[in-house]
């Protein structure tokens, strides 16, 4: 007896469609590696068709009115909240994360950030008017881009689609977003959910693979291109867009230090940054995996972390007990396993550094200390549950250290002494510094990085405006 696989499929003009080609890919529940839906692999048809259907759709879009964009986003996430319970468990299939984390930590944000840009459609802000030229009047207007060609990751799929759609549709855009091809199933639920409330083309969503995504990104439609993803799609993305000079927007990789001092509260420190580096088995681009501690305290702290990782619990998403689930895919379950098989000698596992299970792509939470700056794993990004820690002596050679990566995304510095909080942040080079935390977000406040971590902003005022673009209007006062 065989069980029917799910099938996914594009949501393009208000209607729900198969690849025009038939094509499918195989999309696999990452807790157990089995197979349990089919999603369209789109090609340059099914492309052209979406982008037809959103361009055919942003005049009507653009020019309603501020309110009426609020009203349809809160509408959404009304919506989204009512069906939680549907979302929580697309989601958890697609990635396979711990239910109850997932509700609890993911979907209220979720929600909240659609609100947030509810109430900003309302508030586009622009210079007031003045007369800066004798006997004229000059005025600013913020418009809508038009088109926007948007990327998601598969490591955070519906809050990321949200961080995408939420601004662009409130600025008065109309979008195209894809989902990852390994996560394509809670993306297409959202579609499902906004069919009822969005006209149609407003918000279209294509399943497929990286040839899907470079095919959008090189469209001559879309005015914008925005992506979350690695460091080399980021660049592909911005070369690729740069031949009809599109707009981009670019969150890509981190690697966030952790700079520990000896005044810091060990015990809030450890059990702190063991969660912000294991939560979704650290595949978070400003997780706290790469910490740095003052060398009269290393000792105390590796010790303290490695029980903590001990401690740590991973599993199926129907554990409550579990604080991450598995690693997305084989292919990245390969990519943290080849972080520690090439260690240096001088390196050492303190905790984890093994497969966990027989099936699914679960990893072990891991400690590695005695590493060096220059170490493989402490340049690149890992993207799985594994915590490097080094030592520094100094508050000069800790901020040596924190900015010697080509990274940039977000940074925390554990102190009780202000005037050095003060200092660390300021010339941290990184695009958010906590300060005895690590990895909060509101939807107030930017998200975004410098350097290699990409250009553009998510979430706050910022992020919405980088879906507008500005007009200058000058009217001669003679009439």
């Amino acid at each position: 007896m065989t069980t029917e696989l799910r099938r996914l499929r594009n949501y393009i003009g208000g209607e729900f469609k198969d690849a025009a080609d038939g094509r499918t890919t195989e999309v696999v529940n990452p807790a157990t590696g089995e197979v349990y839906a089919t999603a369209p692999l789109s090609g340059q048809a099914d492309v052209d068709a979406a982008m037809a259907a959103a361009a055919a759709a942003f005049p009507g879009w653009r020019d309603t009115t501020p309110s009426e964009r609020q009203k349809a986003l809160l509408k959404i996430a009304d919506a989204f909240e009512a069906r939680a319970d549907e979302l929580v468990a697309a989601e958890s299939e697609n990635t396979g994360k711990p239910l109850a984390l997932t509700a609890s930590e993911e979907l209220p944000p979720m929600v909240d950030q659609i609100r947030f840009f509810a109430g900003a459609a309302r508030l586009l802000e622009g210079r007031s008017a003045g007369e800066y030229m004798e006997g004229m009047t000059s005025i600013i207007r913020r418009e809508p881009v038009g088109v926007c060609a948007q990327v998601a990751p598969w490591n955070y799929p519906m809050m990321m689609a949200v961080w995408k759609f939420a601004p662009a549709i409130a600025a008065g855009n109309t979008v195209v977003l894809k989902p990852s091809d390994t996560t394509p199933a809670s993306t297409v639920l959202m579609a499902e959910i906004i069919d009822s409330v969005l006209p149609k083309g407003v918000f279209n969503v294509i399943c497929g693979d990286r040839e899907t995504g470079k095919a959008m990104v090189e469209h001559s439609t879309p005015a914008m291109a925005s992506i979350t993803g690695s460091v080399r799609a980021g660049m592909q993305v911005a070369e690729s867009a740069s031949k009809d000079v599109k707009r981009v927007h670019l969150e890509l990789g981190g690697k966030a230090p952790v700079v520990v001092f000896e005044d810091a509260d060990i015990a809030k420190a450890v059990e702190d940054i063991a969660v912000a580096g294991y939560f979704n088995a650290g595949q978070d681009c400003t997780a706290a995996t790469r910490v740095l501690v003052h060398e009269s305290i290393h000792d105390e702290f590796v010790a303290a972390l490695a029980k903590a990782a001990t401690d740590t619990k991973t599993g199926q998403p129907d554990d409550e007990d579990v604080l991450y689930g598995p690693l997305n895919n084989p292919n990245q379950l390969k990519q943290v396993a080849g972080f520690i098989e090439r260690l240096p000698a001088h390196a050492k596992v303190e905790a984890g550094g093994h497969q966990v299970g027989e099936k699914g792509y679960f990893y072990a939470p891991t400690v590695v200390s005695g590493l060096k700056q220059d170490d493989e794993i402490i340049q690149n990004e890992v993207f799985g549950p594994v915590i490097t820690v080094q030592s520094f002596t100094n508050e000069g050679q800790a901020l040596e250290y924190a900015n010697g990566v080509e990274f940039a995304l977000a940074s925390s510095v554990w102190t009780k002494d202000h005037g050095r909080a003060m200092r660390m942040s300021k010339n941290l080079d990184f695009g958010c510094v906590w300060i005895n935390t690590h990895i909060p977000l509101v939807a107030e406040m930017p998200h975004g990085g410098f350097k290699k971590s990409g250009y553009g902003k998510d979430l706050s005022a910022y992020g919405f405006e980088d879906y507008t673009r500005i007009k200058h209007v000058m009217t001669s006062l003679d009439g």
